[in-house]
């Protein structure tokens, strides 16, 4: 992603409005006003914004002149933070971008938690924490790269002394969460 890009992006309506597209499926701006709690004509503002930043597309044969159905662009896009933090134009965007993504995981995991699951959704989720790590920036890397399969490996039975995984190594926190979500009919 370019500084342009997440520029476009890093707003909360347009992350929220982006990120129902990408769950849900195609909707139009009545339907995702009305699923934020927005006024029609500030989410159609701010689909035309992601359209011109190609996040979205309309989604052609569906609708009508009047009612547009938008749909998320199936895209890959890599986000690396280096690139951004010592731009000026583009911090103010960037911290947007992390504080709304954290806020958004915040929000799914306190839904889930909220809601009543049949006994074989709720034991099948999980909020894993690891606290007991000590690593080096590269094994931080690793750990990151293989996920959660590997995090024991890289645990430490009882903190160490401070040192002892090198000098450079630092106390580290790892989340795991993984659980379902709603479909948009509730199912």
């Amino acid at each position: 992603m370019d500084a342009r890009s997440l520029r476009g992006l890093a707003h909360p309506l347009r992350m929220r409005i982006l990120d129902l597209l990408a769950l849900d499926g195609p909707d139009t701006a009545t339907g995702l006003g009305r699923r934020l709690g927005e006024n029609t004509g500030t989410v159609s503002w701010h689909l035309r914004h992601l359209a011109d930043h190609g996040f979205i597309e309309e989604e052609t044969g569906r609708g009508t002149k009047r009612e547009r159905w938008w749909k998320a662009v199936r895209a890959a896009r890599h986000l690396d933070t280096n690139d951004f933090r010592d731009d000026p134009d583009s911090r103010g965007a960037l911290s947007v971008y992390l504080h709304e993504t954290v806020q958004r995981d915040f929000e799914q995991v306190t839904t889930y938690l909220a809601e009543d699951w049949d006994p074989c959704w709720r034991d099948a989720g999980t909020l894993l924490r690891r606290q007991d790590l000590r690593l080096t920036p590269r094994q931080l890397k690793s750990l990151n790269a293989e996920l959660e399969q590997v995090v024991d490996r890289y645990r430490n039975p009882a903190p160490g002394p401070a040192g002892t995984a090198g000098e450079d190594a630092r106390p580290v926190l790892v989340q795991l969460q993984s659980f379902p979500r709603r479909e948009r009919d509730g199912g």
